[in-house]
């Protein structure tokens, strides 16, 4: 058994969500972390939820970087276990220099709630080594500054190290900006840091891991995880 830290940081709306996948879906140990405390020894995995951590004041995750417990986080993925932030977590992750990039608002100016479909790009990290490259994923996202921008040069960067882990697609996985619910750039959804340990994405497969809520695509996330964890 893996276990598993659900950080919580004031605005917070998902971590119970993640949890209830991690503890009530997969049989692991899982505990909401709150963002003051300041010691992760004995996790084996990390999950930074969505929700509007501080309110999203400032600017997204803005604050919530300044956390006691992001420090620790920082030295928890310097050490190679594994960091995966979900929405509001991803740009958390982002504005605390784990992962590149920033966020502004969709370009539709427009919260965003809905299922989308995620082509998967890379899987040599732990979140994805039981996908094959080429899969298609249904998910759900919901957010209001989920669209991802980077520059030209840490695109770049992004491409040539195979960082991009997943991207939003059409249902035969064709790559078009009609598919791209919030105007990110290159239509990404999920990225990891060049050790592959970290990963950001904006939408939730906590919210689609039991088919009686419309989907089991993002159960595999957290399986795939816990099998890098365990070696099995």
């Amino acid at each position: 058994m893996a276990k598993f830290a659900v950080i919580v940081f004031p605005g917070s709306n998902c971590d119970h969500d993640c949890h209830h996948a991690l503890k009530k879906v997969l049989n692991q140990d899982s505990k909401l972390v709150w963002h003051e405390e300041t010691n992760l020894d004995n996790y084996d995995c990390v999950v930074i939820p969505g929700g509007f951590s501080y309110g999203d004041y400032l600017r997204t995750g803005a604050i919530a970087r300044f956390s006691p417990i992001m420090e620790e986080i920082r030295e928890f993925a310097s050490a190679g276990k594994p960091v995966v932030g979900i929405c509001n977590g991803f740009q958390i992750l982002v504005e605390t220099g784990l992962l590149p990039g920033g966020f502004i608002k969709n370009s539709s100016l427009k919260f965003v709630c809905k299922w989308v479909n995620l082509k998967v790009e890379n899987t040599n990290t732990p979140f994805t080594k039981l996908y094959k490259a080429g899969d298609i994923l249904r998910i759900p996202v919901a957010n209001g500054e989920g669209n991802y921008f980077s520059s030209h040069e840490d695109l770049e960067k992004l491409k040539s190290n195979s960082q991009i882990v997943f991207r939003y697609c059409g249902e035969n996985g064709e790559i078009n900006e009609v598919y791209n619910p919030n105007g990110s750039t290159y239509n990404i959804a999920g990225i990891c840091n060049e050790h592959g340990n970290v990963l950001g994405m904006m939408p939730h497969p906590e919210r689609c891991c039991e088919q009686m809520i419309g989907g089991e695509d993002g159960r595999v996330i957290f399986y795939s995880v816990l099998q890098s964890i365990l070696n099995i």
